[in-house]
């Protein structure tokens, strides 16, 4: 063991103190970084709150420290996800919350306390980053590092990728996001719109806000159907659903038209697409904080967000292959307009998802960053 391993100490961060500095690591990991964007320190702190966050219902985690000479230098929360294992019938535990100095020694100590702590519950590989499922921030930035990330998407300093592949992590899956930095639907589109809701005999709705409770239940439908083979997907309870439904409700019932639901003529629900204005814009000015000024800055810089994200687009298998995605991509290129939207992301989406890559290249979008999975044997 070198001396510098030897100075570093991993201690759960269960007290006070611990969580307190947990939570604020990364402000000294990204001091001088302009493009990241701190998440809410409410948020983070709801998200470890067993009374509050409902994966805890379902799942344990468990968040770690590391200090030098009583320095913090580093953390990680190890997740041992239940439903993962149980519906994917494999023994895969999860490192999430990732956030370390430049020192192999440190993210080595990480790595072997939070292994540790999922093999004692039975678990034979170690996959991250997730926090706490790829249903939330997920995947380790590995290219792309010119501009902030977009809304409910991550961002770390280029270091972490060797950090990582130094301690014996091996990539798994590669996921993209694509950019379009223009609001104007292809001609093409524009033509085959009529065509295609006359032939493919669906129409398409927005988000129905008195009705708000009813329309989760279709998303949950809809997203457990749409997404089940996907690689990584997990299923959403119904109580992580309206969970994410109340952290976003303000946003999507200020603007409906962000939910676009896709129904038969009979009214059959088959697909829905999700985007969101890319409320980063704003939070980056916060760093965190709502208070004493943080909330001013956020209300203020909203009025002029000029870019957005599409977080999913998908229909049940059945009606795939159709050109019912045309019909979305054309509603979220006008509807954005209507909202000031000038340029928008894509994503995240699966590296050898085709189906779904190239009619985004079609439209004329381009890939602007590379987020990657890791897995190490326990």
């Amino acid at each position: 063991m070198t001396a510098s391993a030897a100075a570093i100490q991993i201690v759960p961060a269960d007290g006070r103190r611990e969580f307190r500095q947990f939570v604020r690591l990364p402000y000294r990991i990204y001091e001088g970084e302009p493009n990241w964007v701190a998440p809410l320190l409410r948020d983070v702190k709801t998200m470890f709150d067993r009374t509050k966050h409902p994966f805890h219902l379902h799942s344990e985690v468990q968040a770690f420290l590391a200090l030098r000479d009583g320095d913090p230098v580093g953390r990680i929360a190890a997740v041992h996800n239940r439903n993962h294992v149980a519906f994917h019938e494999e023994q895969i535990g999860f490192f999430g919350f990732f956030e370390c100095v430049d020192d192999q020694a440190v993210a080595d100590a990480l790595f072997q306390r939070s292994g540790e702590w999922l093999r004692e519950r039975g678990l034979q590989t170690m996959r991250g980053p997730a926090s706490f499922s790829t249903n939330d921030v997920a995947g380790l930035l590995v290219d792309g590092f010119d501009r902030p990330p977009t809304i409910m998407m991550s961002y770390n300093p280029p270091y972490y990728v060797g950090l990582v592949e130094g301690a014996g992590f091996e990539a798994v899956k590669t996921v993209v996001t694509y950019h379009l930095d223009n609001n104007i639907p292809p001609e093409y589109l524009r033509k085959r719109e009529a065509r295609l809701t006359e032939r493919l005999d669906v129409r398409i709705r927005y988000l129905r806000p008195r009705q708000f409770e009813e329309e989760l239940g279709l998303v949950r439908y809809i997203y457990n159907r749409a997404w089940e083979k996907n690689w990584g997907f997990v299923p959403m309870t119904d109580e992580e659903l309206k969970f994410m439904a109340h952290e976003l409700k303000q946003v999507v019932v200020r603007d409906p038209e962000q939910v676009m639901f896709v129904e038969t003529s009979d009214g059959d629900p088959i697909g829905f697409a999700f985007w969101l204005k890319d409320y980063n814009q704003a939070l980056i000015h916060a760093r965190g904080r709502l208070f004493p000024v943080g909330l001013l800055k956020i209300l203020w810089h909203s009025r002029k967000i000029s870019a957005c994200r599409v977080l999913t687009l998908g229909l049940i298998p059945e009606y795939r292959h159709k050109g019912i995605d045309n019909l979305l991509y054309i509603r979220i290129f006008r509807e954005g307009a209507a909202l000031g939207v000038a340029e928008g992301e894509f994503g995240w989406i699966l590296e050898d998802n085709l189906a779904m890559r190239k009619p985004l290249e079609k439209i004329g979008s381009r890939v602007s960053k590379q987020y990657r999975f890791y897995d190490r044997p326990l």
